[in-house]
């Protein structure tokens, strides 16, 4: 059994259809029917989930929301997804943002401000690569950056030849770069990071004491990670988030990364919530999903839970009394 697990969180659900007919309308996706003569919902659902275990219920304290993020369009991107051979090429190092890419992440920023998404988000965590942090600034920054010397740049002027202007870190949610979300290690110039500290420079508020080497020791020339590599990093990764303390959490990463973890869910559903789950994302998606903690690798304690029998009295359960009377 995995530690963790990610079921689609509640809010996102459609606030005027009941448990059932949400199921019902998955069974019943592409089928004409009739409104005043419905289906019997018991045989349907039934049928549809003969092979998937029956809903869980998990203790609010023990699970997160995760925002899912992956980066806006690369410069890699525009000729990689032509010809999977392009990501080789030397001059795709650590590629930035092109500018449709820059047109998305502005897209995105106004999306996670209209919905309430951006006032709940408690800490931003970024691989450490330069199209990724620059996603990451560009929507959760703060708004335009005044030279004070109290508040740092979430990222300078210009920063990877941007042409962009410098992005402040006023009021937004703390940004901790992190290597284990990294993408596919090896082999591709364009998934190789520079220097710790040549980041610094260009992302003064981005915490990166998580990186533990200036230099990538990680990225080999030479050797790719296995598919099976990158989604047990994608697993560790997903537990080290059960060990932190926010609750809202957003993530900033990579195609490969997420396909390959992702997969790793969803057996124990419906067969299209598990195709919702793992499939490819987009340059600029995201999606929100709950993560679980199954196996108590967090230590939250629950907040709204509230302990009952304040002041003390008899309380004793009708069913117990009913017992006892017999």
């Amino acid at each position: 059994m995995s530690t963790v697990a990610i079921i689609l969180p509640p809010p996102f659900l459609h606030t005027k259809t009941t448990p059932s007919s949400i199921s019902l309308a998955a069974i019943l996706r592409g089928r004409p029917f009739s409104l005043s003569s419905p289906p019997p919902i018991r045989s349907s659902i039934s049928s549809a989930m003969e092979n998937v275990s029956s809903p869980s219920l998990y203790p609010l304290h023990h699970c997160k929301i995760i925002h899912l993020v992956r980066h806006a369009q690369g410069l890699h991107n525009i000729e990689g997804e032509k010809n999977y051979k392009a990501y080789m090429k030397p001059e795709y190092f650590d590629a930035p943002l092109t500018p449709l890419g820059w047109q998305q992440v502005d897209n995105l920023r106004k999306h996670v401000r209209d919905c309430g998404l951006y006032n709940k988000i408690e800490l931003v965590i970024t691989s450490p690569l330069l199209r990724t942090m620059q996603t990451t600034v560009g929507v959760f920054g703060g708004e335009g950056y005044t030279d004070r010397m109290d508040v740092m740049p979430l990222m300078v002027a210009n920063a990877g030849n941007s042409d962009r202007s410098a992005i402040s870190s006023l009021n937004s949610p703390p940004i901790m770069a992190v290597e284990l979300c990294r993408e596919h290690l090896g082999v591709h110039p364009c998934d190789k990071r520079r220097d710790v500290h040549e980041y610094q420079c260009l992302f003064p508020a981005i915490d990166f004491s998580q990186i533990e080497t200036d230099e990538d020791t990680l990225w080999k020339a030479d050797v790719r990670e296995t598919k099976a590599e990158v989604a047990a990093r994608g697993m560790d990764f997903m537990n080290w988030l059960l060990t932190r303390k926010e609750k809202e959490i957003a993530v900033v990463t990579h195609s490969g990364f997420l396909l390959h973890t992702l997969t790793r869910f969803g057996d124990d559903c419906h067969p299209l919530m598990k195709d919702e789950i793992s499939k490819r994302f987009k340059n600029c998606e995201l999606r929100s999903i709950v993560l679980a903690d199954r196996n108590l690798i967090g230590s939250d304690a629950p907040v709204t839970n509230y302990p009952g029998k304040i002041p003390d009295g008899p309380d004793l359960p009708s069913d117990e009394k009913e017992n006892n009377h017999s």
